[in-house]
């Protein structure tokens, strides 16, 4: 279901005056309601439409309200089912919790109790719908087809992948250590054309000079001392694919030249020949680090900087989306339960909220070994907060909730509600911004207006 399309409940009843008092009470819940006057007219709206909560009366001409029960549960499973009488008897009820139903309510109903079972039953709904949307989600991304997140910012980078992969264009990924620049990469050559092809990954930070030039362009037997056979370079071995050249900032000034004759011209002789090998090869470059200022500073050549910059990807920091720390959490939870053979199926609520405040200096990374680490630590099928390292759950001591007195004017009240947000994540105004659901200007825009500035 749209997340901007309001929840959808089905009224089956047979009395029109019954159908309205509902309807009243559904629609200042912010729910759609539509209308079925039996059994069978309802079965033939659930099979034609989408609906998330029926409501239904026990008796109904055509088919009543069990039977109807008993038909949408095979046909439409998670749509939650509440069902109505003015005659019913325990066994009824019983038999209609047997049979499914979210509750069962005696007429005329009170209006506070059927706003609440009515609100509950939404809730459930709509939760499943999410965790429906984050199983597919988390399974296309274990197929390669897409990167973990939600947040716009990941939603437009997973856009450029798309529209750039089928290019040989270059391109540089920059961000933080941990933020998941190599995965980018595998999106970038998975969805290109050169995905049957090879893709070869070269950490430039872990090698030093004279290694990482024989990795690059290979070499021939005997051009150095211990190289004893001919061995083929990461560029050759990646002719026709793709090429991934991470830290590439760590890279010397004397292999930069040789870097930027491969991208220019395409080719390069193995260490100890004069051959020169004719390459077609897809690079993309990541770093850590912000490469003009090493232009600046003289340690990056400034026509290789251009030759990588074509399409440049930022990808932010952990800290910046919050809102994607739920579904790495558990894609991390589903792949380690699976590694370690623990049967933890789930995160505790008390302990998401812990996930979502907390900054995450070493990014998506650093979720990944929390997570291990919990499933590991856990007792149960739930991961709690005692499963969290201390320096997670220590912000646990800021309130989450906010007295507001009636009668506070709406600008005031959403400046109290920043500012307790602000004091919630300790200051961090891009982590508020994405629990209160607005742009970070937006914060800074409405904290200067209520300061009167």
């Amino acid at each position: 279901m749209p997340h901007d399309t309001a929840p959808s409940i089905l009224i089956a009843d047979d009395e029109p005056e019954i159908r309205e008092a509902l309807a009243r009470i559904v629609k200042k819940q912010g729910l759609t309601p539509r209308f079925a006057a039996d059994g069978r007219e309802a079965l033939d709206i659930l099979q034609s439409s989408h609906v998330d909560v029926l409501l239904a009366d026990l008796r109904m001409p055509r088919m009543d309200g069990l039977e109807l029960l008993k038909a949408t549960k095979t046909i439409k499973p998670d749509v939650e089912v509440i069902l109505l009488t003015g005659h019913g008897s325990v066994e009824d009820a019983v038999e209609a919790i047997k049979a499914g139903a979210y509750d069962f309510i005696s007429k005329p109903p009170r209006k506070a109790l059927i706003e609440k079972v009515i609100a509950r039953a939404v809730e459930k709904r709509l939760l499943a719908l999410e965790n429906q949307r984050l199983r597919e989600q988390l399974d296309a991304f274990q197929s390669g087809q897409t990167i973990i997140g939600t947040s716009p910012t990941m939603k437009k980078i997973m856009d450029t992948v798309r529209q750039v992969a089928s290019s040989a264009a270059t391109v540089l990924i920059q961000g933080e250590s941990g933020t998941g620049k190599e995965r980018i990469a595998d999106a970038i050559h998975a969805y290109s054309a050169r995905k049957n092809a090879s893709f070869i990954k070269v950490n430039c930070a872990a090698l030093p000079e004279t290694l990482l030039e024989a990795e690059l362009f290979g070499h021939e037997k005997g051009a150095f001392t211990g190289a004893s056979t001919r061995r083929i370079g990461r560029f050759e071995s990646a002719h026709q694919g793709t090429l991934l050249l991470d830290e590439v900032s760590e890279m010397s000034l004397a292999m930069q030249v040789k870097l930027l004759r491969v991208l220019q011209e395409g080719e390069f002789e193995r260490l100890g020949s004069t051959k020169t090998i004719q390459v077609d090869v897809r690079l993309i470059a990541a770093t850590n680090t912000h490469l003009p200022d090493l232009v600046k500073t003289g340690k990056f050549r400034e026509d290789l900087f251009y030759r990588l910059n074509v399409i440049t990807l930022t990808i932010p920091p952990l800290r910046d989306r919050p809102e994607d720390t739920p579904l790495l959490a558990h894609h991390f939870l589903r792949l380690y339960a699976r590694k370690n053979e623990k049967p933890v199926e789930r995160i505790s609520e008390q302990t998401m909220d812990h996930l979502i405040r907390y900054p995450w200096p070493g990014n998506v990374r650093e979720l990944e070994n929390v997570i291990e680490r919990a499933v590991v630590m856990s007792t149960s099928s739930e991961i709690t907060p005692d499963d969290l390292p201390g320096s997670i759950t220590q912000t646990a001591s800021r309130t989450k909730h906010l007295m507001i007195p009636i009668g506070t004017p709406l600008p005031e009240i959403e400046a109290q509600v920043i500012r307790a947000t602000l004091e919630y994540v300790g200051g961090n105004k891009n982590v508020a911004a994405g629990l209160l659901g607005i742009a970070s200007r937006t914060i800074y825009r409405k904290l200067d207006k209520s300061n009167g500035s």
